[in-house]
């Protein structure tokens, strides 16, 4: 063919970090079929969903077999009883939106990874070790990233500081962290805030693990003074609910948040009702449900039940005298690989030597290496049995 393609998308890594984990995983298992993986690695979940979400999605599934009730394409936006239902959870932490500041999408990594579309060439700050969509979505549009180094010194929280002397930077900031589990303070956060409407910057802050916060620490950004001016943020239900397979987020696009009086949210709303058809009926009404206080409380003895799967890990780590973080705001143990370790050797190591499967550091930033993050994602008796394992190698 003639056509020309996106180069940029040759800048980066040819697959993304959990696809390169699963085909050595399915490698490994193809030659060693009698050896039980256990998995500690992806951040999916494997807890049920909460009975009332179960019970709502099961009234819409009947409610699209009627045909007084049924509904065709859902509103790009979402609908208004999920929008208004995400307003009324910020309410818990002294934070007012209106329903028309929230837009309901497919999923944090969606709505994080669809942002740029409505940004021009600006000047990307992002924190090395992070989550990698935010470097990958920028990549492959050719915009330039700085990084913001996190690491023991600075407790995996990089702030602003005098290196930092341009404006209009498109920074992105992720409280609890994916994957260290570090959780901005409101002081540290304020501080973020002062520095965005000094130079003229915008915040996108990713809150996908908001509700595994145990402390006095900001759930939303908006609850520091300033930032409806300064920052979008990006939920999702994947975690706090269990949607991994469900697929439901938000993000909030503030009235006050404009460019030479262009609203982003008029931007972001033009950008979904072009590439978008909305997030279906019944997960709305599911996700609806997960908001009310007897879905919260489902949902929060899930979180419970992977935290205690986190304290267990945390324990083998101390036991063990690995430093580690993690595993008190946020799923994940993000540890120091021992005896200097490379991430990736040491991902081979469990995997060939007890069949326990992480995620190497390094795969999350050049400041990951020689760190290993473990999920308390899986089941009591996964996580136990993967103990019982690595305390016979480490």
């Amino acid at each position: 063919m003639k056509i020309k393609v996106n180069e940029h998308f040759f800048e980066i890594k040819e697959t993304y970090l959990f696809s390169t984990i699963a085909k050595k995983v399915a490698a490994y298992s193809k030659e060693n079929p009698d050896k039980k993986l256990i998995k500690l690695g992806i951040g999916d979940v494997t807890r049920p969903l909460a009975a009332t979400v179960i019970n709502a999605m099961q009234k819409a599934v009947e409610e699209m077999g009627r045909a007084e009730t049924f509904r065709g394409y859902a509103p790009e936006p979402g609908y208004d009883f999920i929008r208004e239902a995400v307003a009324g959870y910020y309410k818990n932490f002294g934070v007012s939106l209106s329903a028309g500041e929230v837009f309901v999408g497919d999923g944090a990594k969606s709505d994080i990874g669809n942002l740029p579309d409505i940004l021009g060439d600006n000047p990307i700050l992002i924190p090395d070790p992070v989550y990698p969509v935010y470097v990958d979505s920028n990549c492959m549009l050719g915009r330039k990233i700085s990084y913001l180094y996190a690491n023991r010194e600075n407790g995996f929280l990089p702030m602003p500081d005098d290196t930092l002397t341009g404006e209009g930077y498109v920074i992105y900031l992720c409280s609890p962290n994916n994957p260290t589990g570090a959780v901005y303070s409101h002081a540290q956060l304020k501080e973020w805030v002062d520095f965005a409407l000094k130079t003229g910057s915008l915040i996108v802050f990713d809150c996908a693990y908001e509700a595994f916060i145990n402390g006095d620490y900001p759930h939303s950004i908006y609850e520091i003074e300033g930032a409806k001016s300064c920052a979008v943020e990006i939920g999702s239900f994947s975690k706090m609910a269990g949607f991994t397979g469900t697929r439901c987020g938000w993000s909030v696009y503030p009235d006050e948040l404009a460019v030479n009086g262009k609203k982003l949210s008029s931007m972001w709303s033009r950008r979904q009702s072009t590439k978008f058809n909305g997030v279906p009926y019944i997960v709305q009404r599911g996700a609806e449900a997960a908001l009310t206080k007897e879905g919260l409380r489902e949902s929060h003895e899930n979180i419970e039940y992977y935290m205690g799967n986190a304290r267990l890990i945390a324990e083998l780590m101390r036991e063990k005298g690995i430093y580690f973080t993690g595993g008190v705001s946020s799923p994940y143990i993000w540890l120091e690989c021992p005896n200097g370790m490379k991430s990736w050797d040491f991902f081979d190591f469990l995997l060939e030597k007890v069949q326990v499967v992480g995620t190497p550091g390094e795969g999350f930033g050049v400041g990951g290496e020689g760190y290993f993050r473990l999920s308390s994602f899986g089941s009591r008796e996964a996580t136990e049995e993967a103990i019982r394992r690595m305390k016979t190698v480490l």
